[in-house]
């Protein structure tokens, strides 16, 4: 307080110094002000309305899901039914869409630190995620399946899984990693972090097994020689797919219900799962 005194006391002393300050003063103060606007503008701003006002629209993706947002190694083009299904989204709201590479074990983060508008990778209704986040309605329906080597000695069916010895290998973060915590009673569960791969675990020795949906078992069935796919008995839960948003705000997930009960109702929901295989797991009903 002292050294601020004896300032005024200089400044006045010295009236053309005085008035240079106070400009400087006053033009800091201007540019507070105005930043404080824009910052209290935004916070009173949807999530629809900036998107619509930004001119883009940002998905995030996980490119290793086949037939949801796979992006091909070769050609590093991406591909499935949520790169069609966002691209016709954003083409209906006159944006351009942006994709941001994420997957499960990043989900939360992703969208509560605002890296991206709606995570678009068939994310799995769970209560724990319900808990956290906005969900659309469901778009897709899945089973659960298992992925073993070919001839795999002693590992042919469902029950032979759940076994002393055996190892359960799931992607972190996903809804199989919630399904095999409570299912297995006797064989070791595995949760594999990226960059590794549950591929890599099964082909390395170090797992038995490992849970995925039917998108995937696709990818495994088209794409290696050496997969057997075990799919999962009628007691298993079955899990809903849908979109994802950070909560609190739910003018951009209105939209998106909206266009989602639109495209089921004119048949192209169908059309995309039939060009993407994926027309026995599709829910058509809004």
């Amino acid at each position: 307080m002292k050294h601020f005194q004896l300032l005024c006391l200089g400044l006045f002393k010295h009236p053309l110094r005085l008035h240079v300050q106070l400009r400087v003063v006053f033009r800091g103060m201007l540019v507070a002000v105005g930043v404080l606007l824009c910052f209290q503008a935004m916070a009173n701003t949807s999530r629809l309305e900036r998107v619509l006002a930004a001119k883009e629209l940002r998905a995030c993706i996980w490119t290793e899901y086949y037939s949801i947002s796979y992006r091909n190694p070769k050609t590093r083009e991406l591909s499935g039914i949520d790169i069609t299904i966002t691209q016709e989204l954003a083409r209906e709201l006159g944006v351009k869409i942006k994709y941001v590479e994420s997957n499960f074990a990043q989900l939360y983060e992703s969208l509560e630190q605002d890296r991206c508008d709606i995570a678009t990778h068939a994310i799995g209704i769970t209560p724990e995620r319900q808990a956290r986040l906005q969900f659309s309605q469901p778009y897709l329906k899945s089973d659960l399946f298992a992925i073993t080597l070919k001839n795999k000695e002693g590992l042919q069916n469902w029950n032979s899984l759940d076994q002393p010895g055996r190892v359960i290998a799931v992607a972190a973060g996903t809804v199989m990693e919630g399904v095999m915590v409570k299912s297995l009673k006797k064989a070791k569960l595995l949760k594999v972090q990226a960059p590794g791969t549950r591929e890599q675990e099964v082909l390395s020795g170090r797992a038995d097994a490992f849970m995925t949906d039917y998108p995937y078992s696709l990818r495994m069935k088209e794409l290696t020689d050496w997969a057997a796919v075990i799919p999962a008995p009628n007691t298993m839960p079955t899990t809903e797919y849908a979109y994802a948003f950070a909560k609190g705000d739910d003018s951009l997930s209105s939209r998106v219900n909206s266009f989602l009960s639109l495209i089921k109702k004119d048949g192209r929901l169908l059309r995309y799962a039939k060009q993407h295989k994926l027309e026995p797991i599709v829910l058509l009903k809004p």
